[in-house]
């Protein structure tokens, strides 16, 4: 009887799910899961990652009982711990979902090395994490494209790949040995967001069902309103792979009546970034485009925006949201980066890395790429542009709404000075307990031309 391996990554669903179909066609099919020593070990294992991730093995062990099989549990390096399952079930092949990061590509080519000396065959599916994988839409004389709109036009002309097919059952050799599901607390110690979303395939989809049905009818005009619940929320799904990312498109355009092309448009940024760090891998430390900047760096600055109090209500009620949910709405994304790199002038890299330890969904790709792009060392060829955070918090928040879900010191603030605290009478400054400006804006303006000064 033939076996095959279905090597889990970030792919971890039942439905729509190619690398798992794939390996289906054997007689025996063998779910693995390793934890990754290496992974585990570096910084991006964080513990709201952590237990995302275990809730999310355990609902996909719960998916393969139901249909006869487990999953398969190991820890330890992935290609010795995936060439001894292969030696323990007999397999011949094994399957996994191609992905971009440095790293991935890096285990891909040690998977490939060791799994040969034992006559193993390993399949690569490009098309599981993506909706067009990254490679597949490239003009003639790169291997990537580094302008969004073009990108998207091509991307959006593409056509989709069928749905794979939902295994109804699954055989698991028995003579492997099963293991145990993880704890989020065993992959990684440490506290995690209060109020952080929960992971797993069955979650992803109640939310997505709910989504399609009651929110994204709204979405080309509530999308970029902080106070309100105008945006998905399933970008933690979609970096676990608990959704798949082509479902998601193919409902969205289904829905009679939906202009959903905005949210599509969305979904195609991340296949963007996701094919600009295949091509770039050395993206996720060195700027994209280098500018020449010289950032400025003030230690207490830089703890005052981690902690959400720089005295700017909509950038503090941002972070304060990172540090609540483990999750942060996009336009407030848009928002701190831009406090951080250009009204503070400090280094994307800083706001990158602490993105990557709080952020359920801190996918490499879009966390690096979003990073750059506000920074101006990415791929906006208007590397200069600049936002005036209290404009943004007025046309975004108009009634501060967000502001005062997030920084309760002013939720009594009058909607007039809701997003401008300081401009009230020094004596009611004092009761509110709320921090001053860290910075002024004339001190911005000056960082920012000294920064850039004689950069292209």
């Amino acid at each position: 009887m033939s076996v095959a391996i279905a090597l889990f990554t970030r792919d971890l669903r039942l439905s729509d799910n190619p690398t798992l179909t794939a390996a289906t066609h054997a007689d025996n099919v063998v779910p693995l899961f390793v934890l990754d020593e290496q992974i585990l070990s570096g910084s991006f294992n964080r513990p709201n990652r952590a237990h995302f991730l275990a809730e999310s093995l355990a609902d996909l062990d719960g998916s393969l009982g139901s249909r006869g099989a487990a999953l398969v549990v190991r820890r330890g390096r992935v290609e010795d711990e995936v060439a001894a399952v292969a030696r323990e079930a007999g397999a011949d092949t094994v399957h996994v979902s191609g992905d971009v990061s440095g790293y991935a590509r890096a285990r891909r080519r040690r998977l490939t090395d060791r799994l040969a000396g034992d006559g193993v065959r390993l399949v690569v599916h490009d098309g599981t994490l993506f909706v067009v994988p990254p490679g597949a839409v490239t003009p003639q004389d790169r291997d990537h494209m580094a302008v969004f709109t073009p990108y998207f036009r091509r991307w959006s002309q593409q056509p989709l790949r069928d749905r794979a097919a939902l295994p109804e059952s699954l055989a698991l050799p028995p003579s492997v040995r099963v293991g145990r599901v993880p704890l989020g607390e065993e992959i990684c110690a440490g506290a995690t967001s209060p109020d952080r979303l929960h992971g797993g395939e069955t979650e992803g989809r109640r939310r997505l069902e709910a989504w399609v049905r009651e929110g994204l009818e709204g979405y080309d005009e509530r999308h970029d309103a902080l106070g309100e619940e105008g945006t998905s929320r399933l970008s933690a799904y979609l970096h676990f792979g608990c959704l798949s990312p082509l479902e998601l498109v193919r409902l969205a355009g289904a829905q009679p009546g939906v202009r959903a092309q905005e949210f599509v448009r969305q979904v195609a940024w991340r296949d963007f970034y996701a094919q600009l760090l295949a091509a770039r891998p050395d993206a996720v430390r060195a700027d994209f485009r280098p500018r020449g900047d010289r950032w400025h760096h003030d230690p207490q600055e830089v703890a005052a925006w981690k902690e959400g109090r720089t005295g700017y209500p909509v950038v503090d009620a941002a972070m304060r949201q990172l540090m609540q949910e483990g999750w942060m709405h996009n336009r407030a994304r848009l928002i701190v980066g831009h406090f951080l790199c250009k009204t503070l002038y400090v280094d994307w890299r800083v706001g990158a890395a602490h993105f990557a330890d709080l952020l359920i969904d801190g996918d490499t790709a879009s966390n690096t790429m979003n990073w750059q792009w506000v920074a101006g060392t990415g791929t906006d060829s208007r590397f200069n542009r600049t936002y005036n955070i209290v404009l943004q918090a007025r046309r975004h928040d108009p009634d501060g709404r967000y502001v005062r879900r997030y920084v309760p010191e002013l939720a009594d603030v009058d909607a007039a000075y809701i997003h401008e605290p300081w401009l009230l009478p020094q004596d009611q400054r004092e009761r509110l307990g709320y921090p001053e400006p860290i910075v002024e804006q004339a001190q911005a303006r000056d960082r920012l031309r000294r920064g850039r000064a004689g950069t292209g």
